[in-house]
């Protein structure tokens, strides 16, 4: 069978079902995002609680594990393009258990920013872009783009589903036991999830080039190739602004809708619109775009982000309202994720996607690290956030202007 250039390997025993392939991915991903992603602001609290610890420094570590996960991503794409997925994947989620367990029995500053630096590696191993590379492995990067929508719409869920979880085990047994448990999560589902569904022997054949493409390479040779192209550095610039605006915004949203008039209660209730409003904004591409071509996708969805900010910083103090935008913001954030997962073989180049999307993901997750930080210092230094908004809306303007970039330089 034929996929645009992309012919299937043929194996003896009878193919895995894609769809089950993608289901499963999206099990694991559920319980990787809901562990060692969205549980650390509860463990975190407890441990402050706890250890006396406080927040700049608990979060500190967080950053230096962003930090070094922005430097793991071109290696871990790399090795995922040489057909290393199955191992790469669950090894870190058996490598991510062994570290939330040890996180269990640290009572050490430094102890706990090692052990935090080493969980940020087995993010870059194990979240979205990894799994992105992985589908893209499988049925070659030009239709990948169902398979990635599918997943990030099982990804929508691991706030809600593992939130909760933690929460309970952090109230019945501590934070120490609800560690061991998300430990053990990661190395009996989402590691034996990654190896049974991860099989390089039925991963597509890689194409042969064509004269208007790059040489068929893998790794430094193909990012050396993608970066003669002009799309390439308009990439570069959306997802920077991107990480910068996205990142500002998320960790300042609630103190911001304080600061503008919201009392607490509806400030939480607005935060809680934005991860619905992310699987709605995937489903609605999987029901109306889903042949739309990427460049077309994004250079809609890249207006909505100046629009939020605008609606956040300008719209009436009243839940109702800066609900709505929250959701927009929301729709915007949850699309964003699939073009990016697809702008690499649809707008740069299909060959070596693995590693030409983490030379793009690496300086962006930088980004999304250092950005909070800097916003707060803006903050602290301006007196109030309208600078951190006039910083986020020049964010919001560059990541139109590289996508838009970005677009008119594709290939066709």
């Amino acid at each position: 069978m034929d996929f645009h250039g992309y012919s299937r390997v043929k194996i003896s025993q009878s193919p895995q079902p894609i769809g089950w392939f993608i289901s499963a991915l999206g099990m694991a991903q559920i319980c990787s995002w809901g562990t060692l992603f969205y549980g650390f602001p509860l463990i975190a609290e407890a441990m402050r609680l706890d250890l006396g610890w406080s927040k700049p420094t608990l979060y500190g570590a967080a950053t230096v594990g962003m930090l070094l996960a922005g430097l793991a991503a071109y290696p871990v794409g790399a090795a995922i393009d040489r057909g290393y997925g199955r191992y790469l994947m669950a090894g870190a989620s058996v490598l991510a258990g062994l570290l939330l367990a040890t996180w269990s029995q640290i009572n050490n500053l430094f102890a706990f920013y090692a052990v935090l630096a080493a969980l940020g590696c087995m993010q870059a191993a194990t979240l979205y872009d990894p799994a992105f590379a992985v589908i893209a492995r499988r049925v070659g990067p030009l239709n990948a783009r169902n398979g990635i929508t599918t997943l990030t719409l099982w990804g929508g869920f691991a706030s809600t589903v593992f939130i909760p979880i933690i929460q309970f085990l952090i109230e019945t047994q501590g934070w120490r036991g609800a560690l061991l448990a998300m430990g053990a999560v990661n190395v009996f589902v989402s590691g034996s999830l990654y190896y049974l569904t991860i099989n390089p022997r039925r991963d597509a054949v890689v194409p042969a080039a064509t004269p208007d493409d790059i040489p068929a390479a893998m790794g430094r040779a193909a990012v050396a190739a993608a970066m003669r192209k002009p799309a390439y550095w308009g990439l570069m610039l959306a997802w920077l602004s991107y990480a910068f605006a996205f990142a500002s915004l998320t960790y300042h949203l609630f103190p911001l809708l304080v600061e503008r008039g919201l009392a607490s209660g509806d400030a939480v209730l607005v935060l809680t619109v934005i991860g619905p409003a992310q699987v709605a904004g995937r489903l609605l591409v999987r029901v109306l775009a889903s042949e739309a071509p990427v460049r077309k996708l994004g250079s809609v969805i890249v207006m909505m982000f100046p629009l939020a900010v605008i609606g956040f910083a300008f719209a009436p103090p009243q839940v109702l309202v800066i609900a709505a935008v929250a959701g927009m913001f929301g729709v915007a954030n949850g699309t964003i994720t699939i073009v990016r997962g697809m702008a690499v073989p649809e707008m740069v180049t299909r060959h070596g996607y693995g590693a030409v999307n983490g030379s793009l993901v690496g300086p962006t997750n930088i980004m999304t690290a250092l950005a909070p930080l800097g916003a707060a210092l803006l903050w602290q230094a301006s007196g109030g956030y309208g600078a951190v908004f006039v910083a986020m809306f020049a964010g919001s303007l560059m990541l139109c202007a590289g996508f838009w970039f970005a677009a008119a330089r594709a290939p066709r």
